[in-house]
């Protein structure tokens, strides 16, 4: 067994290609087997993306959604989330404030809010753009191919389109009104009209298997993103999964590592997720092949009603550009200077 796990390992290393019964594999990975995948995703980003993080600032500007996401505590029927919504003025100070700061990309990201009109959105896009030296990834949800079009054309350079699950009856299940194929034909549109895409997975939904998340790591490779994010289930009370085991983080880091192997060029957030289920999440997803960190950005007003899930940090110390400098420098990383566009592509800084 041990023979056999090594070799997976290291043809994973060296082809960058797995079959799905090889992924479950190394997903079942403990104790020393588990340092392995760790050390050799670690070393595979270091080898192709170097010691830079990137540190990409959210400013998460509506929680309001139409949606009714089972696992989502923003969703439609959640009736004892404050709402809120920033004013476009309000959302441009931020990001000029985080531009300042010295973060090089800029994520817009709200529930789906038909508020915010297609050319108000459009607008705020090009002010951002023509003040501050960024790239500018939008996390909208579902929209038209009309609205997608505008919105690049108004200077969006990526687009954040997560699919959470690869099977398609539990994407039902959790999605209500939503199905697979129509996700992957968005994230199709996106690509086309020249996006930087970034979709991702959650590990340990309920009724959620090891073969399950092998085939999700398997749709990223085929989706070719340029950034995944992967986070572990959170149950939020004010859900119908509220009463559901929570994923585990160990599992999550394994996910990572075994994308990090398979995508040696994607670019892998230490999500949010991670840090709301271990102190030291993100430094572990860090050491376990992620590169990119995503600092919440939100006015302190609005960052505690963006309740996605409970445990996010709400204080404003680690969402600072200096905090995150002096963090990753005793990990032996630096911050990354540029854009940090997708190295898939080769797209230019």
């Amino acid at each position: 067994m041990e023979d056999r796990f090594s070799a997976i390992l290291d043809r994973a290393e060296r082809a960058h290609s797995l079959s799905r019964e090889d992924i479950v594999t190394l997903l079942r990975a403990e104790g020393e087997q588990s340092q392995a995948l760790f050390q050799k995703a670690d070393q595979v980003r270091e080898k192709h993306l170097d010691k830079v993080v990137h540190l990409r600032a959210i400013i998460e500007f509506s929680n309001n959604c139409i949606k009714n996401c089972l696992y989502c505590g923003l969703r439609r029927d959640n009736r004892e989330l404050t709402r809120y919504r920033m004013t476009v003025d309000e959302i441009f100070s931020a990001a000029v404030k985080a531009g300042r700061e010295g973060f090089k990309t800029i994520v817009l990201q709200a529930g789906e809010d038909p508020y915010y009109k297609l050319e108000v959105i459009a607008d705020l896009i090009r002010r951002i753009k023509s003040s501050s030296d960024v790239a500018v990834t939008l996390s909208l949800g579902d929209l038209t191919k009309d609205a997608y079009q505008k919105m690049r054309l108004a200077g969006a350079d990526r687009y954040l389109l997560k699919f959470e699950t690869s099977e398609p009856l539990l994407f039902r299940r959790l999605r209500p009104g939503t199905n697979l194929t129509g996700r992957l034909k968005q994230l199709s549109i996106l690509k086309k009209l020249g996006y930087q895409i970034g979709s991702g997975n959650i590990t340990g939904l309920p009724g959620q298997s090891l073969d399950s998340v092998a085939k999700d790591i398997l749709l990223l490779k085929k989706l070719e993103v340029e950034m995944a994010g992967i986070g572990p289930f959170i149950p939020h009370l004010q859900t119908p999964l509220g009463n559901s085991l929570p994923g585990d983080l160990y599992l999550n880091l394994k996910v990572l590592a075994v994308t990090r192997l398979l995508l040696p060029l994607t670019h892998l957030p230490a999500t949010t997720a991670t840090a709301s289920v271990h102190p030291s999440g993100r430094r572990l997803a860090l050491k376990a092949g992620a590169n990119v960190v995503m600092p919440d950005l939100t006015p302190l007003p609005y960052r505690s009603y963006y309740d996605i899930y409970p445990g996010r940090t709400k204080t404003q110390a680690i969402s600072s550009y200096s905090w995150w400098k002096k963090e990753l420098e005793q990990m032996g990383r630096t911050i990354a200077g540029g854009y940090g566009h997708g190295a898939i592509h080769a797209s230019p800084d």
